[in-house]
């Protein structure tokens, strides 16, 4: 991650998060203490006016209300502004994120490098199937193909997806 400055990061699921630095920071010293995980205190900036990522605080809902807690939607990006080591520890690291807009040109950029490049004339479900295949994640990809399978009715569109199982 530390080469990643001023790159993007973006989280696979929901993302909890606390307004209470001392729960974070006390969470990220926690998984210092392990010799095989580096913990990372991620301090995020959030400009309310320029939003299209839905957040929400949900402290009166949580059950650990002292925490304060904001839950982002899945799939958030963030733009890494800086990591820096926290004294001088190897297995704690204090990160800089900048929640991203869909107005940010880097973003939107890579957005369409990444369509270009992964298989733009096929689409839907077969296309993730090709995109998982080329990442490798063979399992998740016969998953997906199974399912199309499934609900595929003409027996000639089966053909490719038979294929792609092969």
């Amino acid at each position: 991650m530390t080469n990643t400055k001023d790159g993007f990061l973006s989280f696979n699921n929901f993302l909890s998060t606390s307004k209470n630095h001392d729960v974070s920071l006390n969470l990220a010293q926690q998984a210092a203490t392990n010799p095989d995980l580096v913990g990372i205190l991620f301090v995020m900036s959030i400009n309310p006016t320029d939003l299209t990522i839905p957040f929400a605080s949900i402290t009166d809902v949580s059950y650990f209300h002292t925490e304060d807690e904001v839950l982002f939607s899945m799939h958030t990006i963030f733009r890494i502004e800086d990591i820096k080591s926290m004294d001088g520890n190897k297995h704690l690291y204090q990160v800089k994120l900048t929640l991203t807009s869909d107005n940010d040109q880097d973003l939107r950029t890579l957005a369409h490098r990444v369509r270009q490049e992964t298989f733009p004339s096929s689409i839907g479900w077969y296309r993730l199937g090709l995109l998982l295949e080329k990442m490798g994640q063979f399992s998740k990809a016969q998953e997906i193909y199974e399912v199309l399978l499934h609900q595929t009715t003409y027996e000639s569109d089966k053909a490719p997806i038979y294929i792609q199982l092969g």
